[in-house]
């Protein structure tokens, strides 16, 4: 209402009703000059003559409106042309111009120029501008509201269909759960049987290396090549000493050889070669031991689906290289080895590694994976569908609005560059702040709710949660709505410490805008 009075033409203005001087026109009736002034407050009646004769009988200063007598009175500037206006009765006559058609400054010696037309003039450009604004932005608004008709009804079409996709989606991830897993029963059967196998037949190749192990020292340490050791052929090995006096006496010798004087070859090996076999040492470095006879192991294959194998070239020239890299390692160990020591225990050979799956379990274990990956497949389907799913339901059954005017905010970010920082706004998601040069953003809040007043509750939203502050409370951002053709960030500030306001400009918060006012034209009336 107050738009449209200021757009009517100032002819409008030009009606004056007598009244004293500092009184508005709505106080009128209270100055009638044929009876006694009653205080507006009540608090006394003074003849009217004293109204306005520079001395405060009010308590409230209403009888000297006029004046500058009383310092709590209120002088009323008519403006005529611009907007009324009260200021203190403490300025009138001060010999500042405070009212625009200089009436507060009638008797101060000063002359103050009327501007009330030049400001009227000004106010109606900026009403109307403000009144072109809101008439646009009220139109995009109605098409905004219209859009999100049309895309909640899409959506929630989307919807439907993928929730009646889902259920079929579940069956299908069931059905290749159960495939799965029964493919992976013979899977599982087959590894084990072979790695049982292999470590069987690794434990009975070392079995073999301790018996030629045992074997070999025993034939050395049987000096007469009698067919046993004695205590006194055991004692040429001091190194088996027992009590740290660096020599074997008899007594040690017996009780390694578990009490009797002399041991035999089976003894010997079943009995005695456990207790001093970390200790012996050889009097000569066996250049040769025999080695069990176990075919060449390679790696087992990985449990994926077979890949071509390399022609047979590559293959050699590859064991070539091994054999070459394995050569050159053993050199460097006999060459470091200390003499008379046990030779020392080398990195595990290729013996030690599982050889390779046979065709059955490899055939096994490529079904296995197949099923595998059609499961995982189906199951990440399943879960793109569920999360589509939730975040259609969430943006249809989410408060955009009186008629969803806000939806198109949803799925955007806006950004303000100000002296230090780059300010981030994603409506109904987040705000947060990042350093002009660089560095880590700062959470200003996470979306709360709207948090406007009671008769405007879309005219402001709340951002909360944000990262804490320094020995302080967590971040939070108020973001103001404001009527606005284009959609920006106008301004952030931080009126209390971590407590942030931001501005946006947007056609969704454009009201209706009053009807324009009629034309101007010959009105004998006015």
């Amino acid at each position: 209402m107050l738009l449209v009075l200021l757009l009517l033409p100032p002819m409008c203005w030009a009606v004056e009703v007598k009244r004293p001087r500092g009184v508005s026109l709505t106080n009128h009736h209270f100055y009638d000059e044929s009876k006694p002034f009653t205080c507006l407050d009540g608090s006394a009646s003074v003849p009217f003559d004293q109204v306005n004769d520079d001395y405060c009988d009010c308590k409230d200063g209403s009888d000297e409106p006029g004046t500058a007598a009383c310092p709590n009175g209120s002088f009323h500037c008519t403006n005529t042309g611009y907007k009324p206006l009260y200021i203190s009765s403490r300025w009138v006559n001060d010999g500042v111009c405070d009212c625009c058609d200089g009436t507060d400054e009638y008797n101060s010696g000063i002359v103050c120029e009327n501007t009330c037309k030049e400001k009227g003039r000004k106010e109606r450009e900026t009403l109307q501008q403000m009144a072109e604004v809101t008439r646009e932005g009220f139109r995009l608004k109605k098409i905004l509201i219209e859009d999100w008709k049309r895309a909640r009804e899409e959506k929630q079409k989307k919807l439907t269909e993928l929730q009646a996709g889902k259920k079929s989606l579940e069956d299908q991830v069931e059905l290749l759960r159960t495939l799965k897993e029964e493919a992976e029963k013979p899977e599982k059967e087959a590894k084990d049987q072979h790695r049982k196998l292999w470590e069987e037949q690794l434990a009975a190749s070392k079995a073999q290396r301790e018996q030629e192990l045992a074997t070999s020292a025993f034939q050395e340490l049987d000096d007469d090549m009698d067919g046993a050791v004695s205590v006194a052929e055991l004692q040429t090995h001091p190194e088996l000493d027992t009590d740290g006096d660096g020599a074997l006496s008899e007594g040690e010798a017996q009780t390694l050889l578990g009490g009797d004087t002399q041991t035999d070859a089976a003894s010997f090996s079943d009995r005695i070669w456990a207790a001093i076999r970390d200790k012996y040492r050889s009097e000569v470095l066996p250049t040769d031991l025999p080695s069990p006879s176990v075919p060449a192991l390679t790696e087992p294959k990985e449990e994926q689906p077979l890949v071509p194998s390399q022609p047979a070239e590559e293959e050699d020239e590859e064991e070539e290289e091994t054999e070459e890299e394995e050569g050159g390692e053993e050199g460097e160990d006999e060459d470091s080895q200390v003499p008379g020591e046990q030779p020392k225990t080398v990195s595990p050979t290729e013996e030690d590694k599982m050889p390779p799956y046979d065709e059955q379990t490899q055939a096994f274990i490529n079904a296995a994976q197949e099923a595998r990956n059609k499961f995982e497949e189906a199951e990440r389907s399943l879960k793109d569908v569920e999360e589509s799913i939730r975040n259609l339901e969430q943006e249809i059954s989410f408060d955009f609005g009186p008629n969803g005017e806000f939806a198109y905010l949803y799925s955007q970010c806006y950004e303000l560059t100000t002296n230090e920082y780059v300010y981030r706004l994603c409506p109904f998601k987040l705000v947060s702040q990042k350093p002009k040069l660089g560095g880590s953003p700062t959470s200003l809040g996470t979306w709360g709710s709207w948090a406007g007043p009671d008769h405007d509750k879309f005219s402001a939203m709340k951002y909360e949660q944000g990262t804490g502050c320094w020995q302080g409370p967590n971040r939070s951002t108020t973001v103001r709505l404001l009527c606005g053709k284009e959609t920006v960030v106008t301004s952030t500030t931080e009126p209390s410490r971590c407590e942030y306001l931001m501005e946006l400009m947007t056609p969704a918060a454009c009201p209706e805008p009053p009807p324009e006012p009629p034309a101007s034209g010959n009105h004998d009336e006015l």
